[in-house]
C-alpha cells in the first residue's frame, strides 16, 4: 500500500504533539531564606490576631459586676403643701399686646426704647398729619357753609325784604288798574266802532298779563312774611348733621396719627423706625408695618407648662403652686393653677396650663425658664388621698449633658432610660417620669456602663 506524502506529514506532527505532553520530572529548586522567614511572619500575625479577639471578648463580654437597688414608691396622705408634682415651663405674659396704627402712614417720630415703662394712652409713636390735617380743614369749612345755610333758613325774611314785596305788590296793582282802565276804554270806543278789534285784542292781553304779574308779586310777599318750609329747615339740620360727622371723621383719622398705649406696661420690642411706613392691615402697602411696638403689663404674669397626660390627674383649678425661676433658684413665688386648656395636645401627648404669679417683682421676665412644685391642698375632700411618689437612690442617677438617666437591670443586661427628676430627699431623688416604681436599678458603676451591657448583679 502506497502512503502519501500527507500521512507522512500528519504522523509527523501527532508525534511532536505527544512530546509536548510530557511530564518534566526535574526536581522544583528550594525555596530561599527570605520566603521561609516571610510565612513566619504571616503565620505570627495571624496567631496574635486570634489572640487578641479572644481576650476582647474575654474582657468585653464578661458580665460586669455591679450593685443594684429597688425604685421605691412613697406613699401616704397628701397632706397640705406637700409637692405632688413639678413641672419646668416658661414665663409668659398674661395678655401680650401689638400695638398697631389705625391709619397708613410714614412714622415721623418714636417717643420709646425697648424696656421703658409707659403709663395708659401715653403717645408712643406719631406719623406724619399733613395730609390728615388738610382734610380736618376742609370739613370744617364745609361745617361752616351748612351751618350758615341752616341758620339762614331759621330766621326766615329780613324786614327789608318784606318791604320790598309789598312794594312789588303795590307796583303790580297799579299795573293792573291801569290796565284794566284802558280795556274798559278800548272795549266802548270798539262798540262804538271807533277801534279796530286788534286794539281791544291788545288791551285785553294787558289786562290779563297785569293780573297774573299782581297774583305773582302777592304770592311772593306772602311767602316772605311766612318764612321758609318747614321741610327746607329740616333738609338743612340733616345736612350740618352729615357735614358733622365728616368733621368727627376726619379728627378721628387725624388723631389715630398719634399711636398711644392701650394699657400701662412695658415696651418688650420696639418694631419700627423713623420713616418705615406702617398700616393697619396685613395687606396694605408692600414692606409696611403693622405693628409698631409689642407691649405687655409685667405685673401680670403666668408660667406656662405643657403637663404630661398621665401626670394631669394630679392637677385642678386654683391648685396652689411653688415658682422657681431658673436664672434665680434662691428665689420662690407663689401662684395657683389660673387656666386649663380645653383640649389635649395629641401630637405631645399633653395638656397645656398656666399658673399665675401672684407676687412678681422685675426678676421674673417673660421667656425665662421655670420650675414650678404644685402643691396638695388642706381641703376635708382631699386629706387621706394617696400621694405615690417613686424614689431613685442619688447613686443610680447618671447625669449627661442637660438629661438624667439610670440603668435599669433586666436580667443579665441592663437598659439604659431617661427620667425626669423632681425635688430630692436625704439620698433619693423624686422621679417624675421615666420610672414608675419597683424596678431594679444600677447604683455602683453605673457611670461606666452602656445600653445593652451584661451585668452581674451582687447578692
Amino acid at each position: 500500500m502506497v502512503t502519501s506524502p500527507r500521512s507522512e506529514e500528519e504522523k509527523q506532527n501527532l508525534n511532536e504533539r505527544l512530546k509536548s505532553l510530557r511530564i518534566d520530572r526535574t526536581p522544583a529548586p528550594m525555596p530561599s531564606v527570605q520566603n521561609r522567614v516571610q510565612k513566619k511572619l504571616l503565620l505570627a500575625l495571624s496567631v496574635l490576631t486570634v489572640l487578641a479577639a479572644v481576650g476582647y471578648l474575654f474582657v468585653f463580654s464578661a458580665p460586669k459586676t455591679v450593685s443594684a437597688a429597688e425604685v421605691k414608691i412613697e406613699s401616704g396622705p397628701a397632706a397640705a403643701g406637700d409637692v405632688v408634682l413639678t413641672a419646668s415651663g416658661y414665663v409668659v405674659a398674661h395678655h401680650k399686646i401689638a400695638v398697631g396704627a389705625k391709619v397708613m402712614g410714614r412714622v415721623d417720630w418714636i417717643g420709646v426704647e425697648k424696656g421703658d415703662r409707659v403709663q395708659q394712652g401715653q403717645v408712643l409713636v406719631r406719623l406724619e398729619d399733613s395730609d390728615f390735617q388738610a382734610q380736618v380743614n376742609q370739613a370744617r369749612a364745609n361745617l361752616s357753609a351748612a351751618q350758615a345755610r341752616l341758620d339762614q333758613l331759621r330766621a326766615g325774611s329780613r324786614p327789608q325784604e318784606k318791604l320790598k314785596d309789598n312794594a312789588a305788590v303795590m307796583q303790580a296793582e297799579a299795573n293792573y288798574k291801569f290796565a284794566l282802565d284802558d280795556y274798559r276804554r278800548t272795549e266802548q270806543l270798539h262798540r262804538a266802532g271807533v277801534v279796530a278789534k286788534i286794539e281791544l285784542d291788545r288791551a285785553t292781553a294787558q289786562r290779563d298779563t297785569t293780573l297774573a304779574m299782581l297774583e305773582s308779586a302777592r304770592q311772593s310777599s306772602q311767602m316772605t312774611n311766612i318764612g321758609p318750609r318747614v321741610e327746607e329747615i329740616r333738609a338743612a339740620r340733616a345736612q350740618v348733621q352729615q357735614v358733622k360727622a365728616a368733621l368727627d371723621y376726619a379728627e378721628t383719622q387725624l388723631d389715630s396719627t398719634k399711636i398711644k398705649a392701650p394699657v400701662s406696661g412695658t415696651v418688650l420690642q420696639r418694631i419700627v423706625e423713623r420713616g418705615e411706613m406702617v398700616t393697619p392691615s396685613a395687606f396694605g402697602e408692600s414692606g409696611a408695618r403693622t405693628s409698631v411696638v409689642a407691649l405687655a403689663d409685667l405685673n401680670d404674669l403666668q408660667i406656662e407648662l405643657d403637663i404630661s397626660q398621665t401626670d394631669f390627674a394630679r392637677l385642678k383649678m386654683g391648685q396652689r403652686a411653688e415658682i422657681i425661676p431658673e436664672a434665680f433658684p434662691n428665689l420662690r413665688y407663689t401662684g395657683f393653677i389660673e387656666e386649663i386648656a380645653p383640649e389635649a395636645n395629641r401630637a405631645k401627648a399633653t395638656v397645656q396650663i398656666k399658673v399665675k404669679v401672684e407676687n412678681p417683682d422685675e426678676q421674673l421676665r417673660p421667656e425665662m425658664n421655670a420650675r414650678v412644685n404644685f402643691l396638695a391642698d388642706a381641703t376635708p375632700r382631699e386629706v387621706g388621698m394617696s400621694a405615690n411618689r417613686v424614689l431613685v437612690p442619688k447613686a443610680a442617677v447618671v447625669r449627661a449633658g442637660e438629661s438624667d438617666f439610670v440603668f435599669v437591670v433586666k436580667g443579665s443586661t441592663v437598659e439604659q432610660r431617661v427620667i425626669r427628676r423632681g425635688d430630692e430627699s436625704a439620698d433619693s431623688y423624686y422621679v417624675l417620669e421615666g420610672l414608675s416604681g419597683g424596678e431594679s436599678v444600677v447604683v455602683t458603676g453605673a457611670e461606666k456602663l452602656r445600653d445593652g451591657d451584661r451585668v452581674k448583679v451582687n447578692s
